[in-house]
């Protein structure tokens, strides 16, 4: 006889079931991170608007974390604030130094004015450099500033705010607390000439401005054109030297070096004789040519023997002038010589003057056209 056995209501017959086991997960427990750091991954790159206001890809939910400029004082100011945001869903971006900057930047607090005369005094009196990079650091804010005023002279606006620190580092150097001028006032002139001293030496290849006067056509040449065109006034190189108080050779100059690109002698510019010919090949020797040199060297052969022939034609007085006045590589005064001869030194001077006469016309009889060829 046949039995069945039956579990629960399935057949013992019937194909076994495989449980299905959960695979472990494999995602990593999300570590937590300081702060600073995931404020500096996740910053935006900041670009410069039309109006001088430096913005983020603001999607509406982003935070603003930090205002660079907002406690300057109003003569501090001349450009526009600079702000930093940073949104608040995570993700992979591109790494920005200058946004990375100005989230260092803003972790150094402002100065109150009495904070600062007292750190200003200190660094006077005892050369603190802790004083000295307290004063540095809390004015980094005005740097960024200064230097996003010529953002659009030089391209790497990184560049500009490291001159600009070093102007910085100078004002605070030679700041006097006593003087009554805030130290962002003061150092704002530093921190500009050294900026622009940055842009003018990088500007070309080929250093531009040298003197004073080169480097004030520099930053106001074409300025000073557009005004004048747009006052219906043609600007002549004449009318800009009067306006700029220069010499008109200088603007002139100055003109042709910002209108021409910088140039390698060494690039090829034809084909001489199947053979590449650069610039270089056709500027002029400093050097003077070898027939020109042959030729003085066998004149001047000829004028030692002429005078050696001349000076053995002559006796007395006139032997002496010409060997110890006209030949010597340290003459005699002509009292030593009048002493040697009893006479005055009148009269060494006229014997001198004959003695010269005498000996152009006794060249001009020997060498002819060789005497004018020798100078």
């Amino acid at each position: 006889m046949t039995t069945k056995t039956r579990t629960g209501d399935q057949n013992t017959a019937a194909t076994p079931r495989t449980a299905k086991r959960k695979s472990p997960s494999t995602r990593a427990p999300k570590q937590q991170r300081p702060n600073e750091e995931l404020e500096a991954e996740e910053a935006r790159p900041a670009r410069a608007s039309e109006d001088g206001e430096l913005e983020t890809n603001d999607d509406g939910d982003d935070a603003v974390v930090g205002e660079l400029a907002g406690d300057l004082s109003d003569d501090d100011a001349g450009v526009p604030d600079v702000r930093l945001t940073v949104p608040k869903e995570p993700g992979l971006r591109r790494y920005d130094a200058f946004t990375a900057y100005l989230s260092e930047v803003q972790r150094h607090k402002l100065l109150t004015p009495e904070e600062e005369h007292e750190l200003a005094v200190r660094y006077a009196t005892t050369q603190d450099v802790k004083a000295a990079a307290r004063m540095v650091t809390a004015n980094l804010r005005l740097v960024v500033k200064i230097a996003f005023e010529y953002r659009r002279a030089y391209r790497n606006l990184m560049d500009l705010i490291q001159e600009g620190n070093i102007g910085l580092m100078q004002a605070v150097k030679r700041y006097d607390p006593y003087r009554g001028v805030k130290l962002s006032s003061y150092a704002a002139w530093w921190i500009r000439a050294y900026i622009l001293r940055f842009i003018l030496n990088n500007w070309r290849l080929v250093k531009l401005g040298t003197t004073q006067t080169q480097r004030k056509l520099f930053f106001n040449l074409n300025k000073e054109k557009q005004r004048l065109i747009s006052l219906g006034v043609d600007p002549t190189s004449a009318e800009l030297s009067r306006q700029l108080d220069v010499p008109e050779h200088e603007v002139i100059e100055m003109d042709r070096r910002l209108s021409g690109a910088d140039l390698s002698l060494d690039a090829p510019i034809g084909d001489s004789d199947g053979k590449p010919t650069s610039r270089l090949d056709l500027l002029p020797s400093p050097l003077a040519r070898v027939d020109d040199t042959l030729a003085g060297a066998e004149i001047g052969d000829m004028v030692k023997e002429q005078l050696e022939a001349f000076g053995a034609t002559l006796i007395n007085k006139e032997a002496a002038i010409f060997r110890d006045r006209l030949m010597s590589d340290e003459p005699a005064t002509l009292q030593e010589i009048g002493d040697r001869y009893g006479i005055s030194r009148e009269r060494v001077r006229q014997l001198e003057k004959r003695l010269q006469d005498k000996l152009r016309v006794f060249l001009k009889a020997n060498l002819g056209d060789a005497m004018d060829l020798g100078g």
